[in-house]
């Protein structure tokens, strides 16, 4: 009887210990603090985390109760955890590239995947979407919220779709011996019914989110970069099944034709939009749509394309006609009002560099404030969050960065990210 009693009592002091354990908290002196809602920062603030969640926003420097932590942030400005809508971890530019697809195997690209989500933590992003790969992307995102890898939170597309010789198409550019016929498993589909088993497949592969190819592109090894390649009764029938299956669908799309039938079928974002015209925007902020602007890839890539044989000859004159358009296109719909979002389409440009976003932004016309809210409070609400993440208030999870300087005078400043909590878990100080 005493054995059993004396093992009870040292459950209970166990699960009072851990209580206290879990109950402990930090307390973050921010000497600026940018929370993704105001319009104007905060001075000398704190904010305490219990956990992973903020438990308080408090002006001033407020005293901590005995045995919580300390984070001197004081001369610092801090902001909610930046958040990149348009990312792929699967890749990175390289002139080799295009042979890569063929000689990596997928443990190697795993390996570097993982690199590349750890150095964009490590930027000051703590949520992005993955918008397309081999669907290790998957397997990435499984692997971090289980602790084994560092990076950030994912929101993830397994294999984007498209249609036969579509921009998502994997066997664009091989020989006629390679290149087959690959269908609705491997992101190609054509037809209403295709589409929906595209869907489907990616849903049962464990995808979060859809995202299809409604144009050609400038990366792949096909000609047409701009033009329809979907119907609009095809995209209606994806849209109509991803979102019986609790899905949202992001939309690559660079000529305004591809992009008004994607938006008519009730699409939730689209990518790049380099040609979209005034009856595009118009339609755009008709029905809610969401802009991700990747001008930070449409800089890159036309940069690269005047290395000689960095891309593939079909590549070359995409990249030069469509990637100095972007920035232009971006400022013409923000002064439209369309509803923007961050996002950079890292990969075509090296990951880690994403907050040079900001900078093109804001040289585009578009306030700090404004550019700051598309990485945070906006994202957020793209992606359904908009509960647990984009702000610094009480109840959010706790995803807060820090950077020396005044971003709202210098916007360069938040490419120097010097501090970073994800879930209440400090990653970089």
């Amino acid at each position: 009887m005493k054995k059993h009693f004396y093992a009870v009592a040292a459950l209970v002091l166990l699960a009072f210990t851990s209580s206290q354990t879990l109950a402990q908290k930090t307390y973050l002196h921010c000497g600026t603090l940018i929370d993704g809602i105001g319009d104007k920062a905060q001075t000398e603030m704190t904010v305490i985390v219990s956990g992973n969640q903020i438990l308080a926003v408090e002006k001033g420097y407020a005293t901590p109760e005995a045995g919580a932590q300390v984070i001197d942030l004081k001369n610092k400005t801090v902001l909610p955890g930046f958040m990149d809508m348009h990312v792929h971890f699967e890749s990175e530019t390289s002139p080799n590239a295009y042979a890569e697809k063929l000689s990596l195997n997928q443990g190697t690209m795993a390996f570097r995947a993982g690199n590349y989500a750890e150095r964009t933590l490590m930027a000051g992003f703590t949520t992005v979407r993955d918008l397309g790969g081999s669907g290790i992307n998957i397997q990435l995102r499984n692997a971090i919220n289980q602790g084994l890898m560092r990076g950030p939170r994912m929101f993830v597309v397994g294999k984007a779709i498209s249609g036969t010789g579509g921009h998502m198409d994997p066997t664009n550019g091989y020989n006629d011996q390679l290149m087959g016929d690959p269908g609705p498993a491997d992101g190609v589909a054509n037809g209403v019914d295709e589409c929906r088993k595209a869907v489907r497949q990616q849903y049962k592969n464990g995808a979060d989110l859809i995202k299809i190819a409604a144009t050609g592109g400038v990366l792949s090894v096909a000609k047409d970069g701009s033009g329809p390649q979907y119907s609009e009764e095809e995209i209606r029938a994806i849209v109509e099944t991803a979102h019986d299956l609790g899905m949202k669908v992001a939309v690559h799309a660079h000529g305004a034709e591809g992009m008004k039938r994607a938006i008519r079928a009730g699409v939730t974002s689209i990518e790049h939009g380099t040609l979209m015209d005034e009856e595009t925007m118009k339609l755009m902020k008709k029905n809610g749509t969401w802009y991700v602007p990747t001008l930070t890839a449409g800089k890159s890539v036309a940069d690269s394309a005047k290395i000689p044989n960095y891309y593939p000859p079909l590549v070359t004159p995409k990249a030069l006609a469509i990637g100095p358009q972007l920035q232009g296109t971006f400022a013409k719909a923000y002064k439209a009002g369309v509803k923007i979002a961050f996002g950079t389409d890292a990969g075509v440009f090296k990951h880690g560099k994403n907050a040079k976003e900001f900078e093109y932004m804001v040289e585009a016309g578009m306030p700090a404030m404004e550019a700051i809210k598309a990485a945070t409070l906006h994202a957020a609400e793209l992606v359904g969050a908009s509960d647990k993440l984009g702000s610094v208030q009480k109840g959010k999870l706790a995803d807060l960065i820090a950077v020396d300087g005044d971003p709202l005078q210098d916007i360069k400043t938040l490419q120097q990210v010097s501090f970073v909590m994800k879930d209440g878990k400090v990653y970089k100080q």
